[in-house]
């Protein structure tokens, strides 16, 4: 493997991070949260509200628009014991759209809780959806690994399965925030601009942003640019190997429309991505124009994990979004569909990000990996700085500006 020849410990990206300095939950105020700011290995710190203040002059900022679906089910046996049913990603029909939008039946990729307890036989909960009672039915049909396919079914065609979601699921808030869901999450763990369904994690760089903030960058004439990435719960996945080289990314689909990728050639050399997942969307869509360099029409867009390791990529950035472009404009596409695992490590070489904002991550994450990789390697006197100046962590908690 090519990768080899840059093995990593994830022991050096270990740090102590007490519990109480984890957000449980967010602040009243979005935009009163703190924000770490990194230019030139230069750090100050201010309010998210001053973001505009930070942001070079004449920027596209992008952000993740996928919104968090209440994605986590429950059902319990005649004996009261409890199964929890977690849905990943959709198998029947593919694609989060069509599969949310399905009457009557669907089958999902799902984590299941008290598996042992489920030994086969259908579940059964009714519910009310829109004021009319419904039986919601899962199946167990077949299982690989930890991931289980379930097949879903309910008695009333006039109803979809987001609004069986919507009526029955629960929110997935992050475990390491050790609580229940309560109703404010429904509010607080989704962004102001969220509107495609499908994550089951929020973009959590996002949650800071604020109706006033978003109006404020007009006054630098910063513009704004949407797309997809809809996060798995793989985001919350533990690195069990010490080496880097033996974990396994999971993929995640994403989608970017036309107008965007023409912005973002617009704006080569000026572009800051809001949060991590936002960053592995742009530096997929470089190697995905790479792949067309050679396939112009390809079926199936797919980053692999190591795809950034295994090749010399002498295109620029330009030349592959305009390979993008001529793909989309063959195929009279308004959209790039395709799905990403790529692996963001130290060594890495950014190609379209130039700045990011983001939370502060877990102790030896992939997210964190991903941080020290546009840091070059500085992520410990950053997370220092935030530890010594009272910075909340995690999913609710404060922010960074990184900056070249």
């Amino acid at each position: 493997m090519n990768q080899s020849s840059n093995p990593i410990s994830i022991e050096e990206y270990h740090y102590l991070l007490a519990d109480e300095r984890i957000a449980k939950f967010p602040l009243p105020k979005r935009d009163a949260s703190k924000l770490l700011i990194y230019k030139n290995k230069q750090l100050k710190e201010t309010v998210f509200s001053n973001l505009v203040d930070f942001l070079p002059e004449n920027c596209l900022l992008v952000y993740n628009n996928t919104k968090v679906i209440q994605a986590r089910l429950l059902f319990y046996k005649e004996t009261g014991a409890k199964i929890e049913i977690f849905c990943l990603e959709p198998s029947v029909p593919s694609g989060y759209a069509p599969s949310l939008a399905a009457r009557e039946s669907c089958v999902w990729k799902c984590m299941t809780g008290n598996l042992k307890k489920w030994k086969g036989g259908k579940l059964e909960k009714k519910i009310k959806v829109n004021g009319r009672p419904v039986s919601l039915t899962a199946l167990l049909i077949s299982s690989d690994s930890n991931v289980h396919q379930v097949l879903f079914e309910w008695d009333d065609s006039r109803i979809c399965f987001a609004e069986i979601l919507e009526a029955a699921g629960e929110l997935p808030i992050p475990p390491y925030l050790n609580r229940k869901t309560e109703e404010s999450d429904r509010t607080t763990y989704q962004t102001v601009y969220s509107k495609i369904e499908g994550s089951v994690a929020a973009p959590t760089a996002g949650l800071h942003f604020t109706d006033d903030v978003l109006s404020n960058l007009k006054t630098k004439n910063i513009r704004t640019q949407e797309l997809t990435l809809h996060v798995g719960a793989g985001t919350f996945w533990p690195i069990k190997s010490n080496d880097i080289r033996l974990h396994r990314m999971h993929a995640e689909t994403v989608t970017v429309q036309k107008v965007a990728i023409e912005q973002l050639l617009a704006n080569v050399g000026n572009i800051i991505a809001v949060g991590t997942t936002s960053v592995r969307t742009l530096e997929s869509l470089y190697f995905i124009g790479c792949q067309m360099a050679d396939d112009r029409n390809p079926e199936k867009i797919h980053v692999s994990q190591w795809a950034p390791y295994e090749h010399t990529y002498s295109l620029t950035v330009e030349q592959s979004l305009e390979n993008i472009l001529r793909y989309l404009a063959v195929r009279g596409e308004d959209a790039l569909h395709a799905d990403t695992q790529i692996m963001i490590k130290p060594g890495y070489k950014f190609r379209i990000t130039d700045g990011m904002i983001t939370n502060f991550h877990q102790p030896g994450s992939t997210l964190l990996l991903l941080v020290s990789a546009f840091v070059d390697g500085n992520w410990r006197e950053i997370y220092n700085y935030a530890l010594t100046h009272n910075f909340r962590f995690l999913s609710y908690g404060d922010s960074s500006l990184l900056l070249k």
